[in-house]
């Protein structure tokens, strides 16, 4: 089943996929572009924990010009508030030299998860969706501790459409991943090359934290970076889970 979370005339709905259309708790259906769209995540009684991943992807590593990838996790944490929605703005501020797109298979946690053993990790995920993780290389300080103003800013990180049960994605480990700036194709790659699996990042991660329902994984991007300037329309698209349409804005 795919998920979304959307406001209609000013009230926030969940909703389902049905037949290329949005169909509504009340029965009422809608088509796509007559909706605003939100993150597809539940509200959380609690702060939510979204994990990041760098360089997670051999070829992206090399293509930054580091001569092997990662022999550890490279993680940084999240707020909520760089979520935004499908078909949304994300800002580029004025005067940066180069803002890229990172097309990422989230990783949405279903349950409760604590020193999981690897071979249970995928009991613990409750869902995919699409995240486009952008970053502003002109505020990198350290390639392995990117600040805040490269990864944790306001817009700059849009999710969606929907949220696709783990039932619905049989082998997350073989997904194409695909990003389309203006309808060109930028980047491209598979799941297969991650790095780091998701049975490794949910054993590893859950070994000295716990995560909880509706906590976030973006698991990286594959090579392929391009700069996106106002008024690009950037398409990041994981086969099985979605197309994210993004719009970049000017900022004065």
């Amino acid at each position: 089943m795919k998920r979304a979370r959307v406001i209609h005339q000013g009230v926030t709905h969940d909703a389902t996929e049905r037949d290329g259309r949005l169909l509504l708790a009340s029965g009422e259906a809608f088509e796509f572009d007559a909706v605003t769209w939100l993150p597809p995540l539940a509200p959380t009684p609690r702060a939510r924990t979204i994990l990041a991943l760098g360089l997670n992807y051999a070829d992206h590593a090399k293509e930054l010009a580091f001569s092997k990838a990662p022999e550890e996790p490279l993680v940084f944490v999240k707020g909520e508030g760089a979520l935004i929605g499908h078909r949304q703005f994300t800002r580029r501020p004025a005067q940066v030299q180069f803002m890229h797109y990172e097309c990422e298979l989230a990783v949405v946690i279903g349950r409760t998860a604590k020193k999981v053993r690897r071979d249970d990790a995928y009991d613990f995920i409750g869902g995919y969706t699409v995240a486009n993780d952008y970053a502003i290389r002109d505020y990198l300080e350290n390639w392995y501790r990117p600040n805040l103003r490269v990864k944790n800013r306001d817009t700059c990180t849009p999710l969606g459409p929907f949220l696709v049960d783990a039932a619905d994605v049989p082998d997350p480990m073989n997904l194409d991943l695909r990003t389309t700036v203006n309808g060109q194709v930028t980047q491209s790659g598979n799941t297969r090359d991650m790095v780091f699996d998701l049975p490794f990042l949910i054993e590893y991660f859950s070994s000295f934290m716990t995560l909880s329902p509706g906590d976030l994984i973006l698991t990286g991007t594959p090579d392929g970076v391009a700069d996106c300037r106002p008024g690009d329309v950037i398409v990041t698209e994981i086969e099985r889970v979605g197309a994210l349409v993004n719009t970049i804005q000017g900022t004065p």
